[in-house]
């Protein structure tokens, strides 16, 4: 009996396994409130609802965020939005990855880039936080750099000084005209990251 016991607990351990495989913990990065909505600097919540509501799935308040899930070939998508602000957005991922047992190397962090032109999309497997107050945050809380980000370019047109408002500032026309396309293609890199891995992902979306 013993035996059958210790036999049962492997198959079912390992069943866990290839389930945390298999699921993969989406964070957007922002700032929670009216003021901050639809600004730059909120593009990751942004992308996030607009694949949400392509997915005809809702968010719900959890501890720390906001998150929906939804399902996809075998691949399970929770999405977050921390409401621990920007600055300590490391908090919510790292509860959120420990909570539903996802390995580090299924987490993709989205976020804003000042430093590419608008609607540009990087992503990386790992790398430093380039100066964004987010990433800071979640590679002290994690203890690494080694994590996916999906970076969406912002643009950096604006008058020296006005850094700032430029990122909490809202879209301009001509960038609202041109964001669902964008919002769409987004959607596409987050599925494929789960789908068909960082690199073909890379290779696919990167500088388009």
């Amino acid at each position: 009996m013993k035996f059958l016991a210790k036999i049962s607990s492997f198959f079912s351990g390992k069943g866990q396994l290839e389930t945390d495989m298999k699921k993969f913990l989406i964070a957007g990065l922002g700032n929670m409130g009216e003021k901050y909505q639809d600004t730059r600097h909120n593009i990751g919540f942004t992308i996030l609802d607009a694949l949400a509501k392509e997915r005809e799935v809702v968010f719900e308040t959890k501890k720390l965020g906001d998150l929906s899930r939804f399902s996809h070939k075998g691949r399970t998508f929770i999405l977050l939005k921390p409401n621990t602000y920007m600055n300590l957005s490391g908090k919510a991922v790292n509860y959120w990855l420990k909570i539903e047992n996802i390995p580090l190397e299924n987490l993709l962090v989205v976020t804003d880039d000042l430093n590419l032109p608008f609607g540009t999309i990087r992503i990386k497997g790992k790398g430093s936080s380039g100066g964004h107050n987010g990433l800071t945050n979640i590679n002290e809380v994690l203890g690494t750099q080694n994590y996916a980000r999906f970076r969406f370019g912002i643009g950096n047109d604006y008058a020296k000084g006005r850094q700032v408002e430029h990122v909490l500032g809202t879209w301009n026309e001509e960038e609202l005209e041109n964001l669902p396309e964008r919002l769409e293609k987004s959607g596409k890199a987050i599925v494929s990251f789960a789908m068909a891995g960082l690199a073909n992902t890379m290779n696919t979306f990167n500088g388009k």
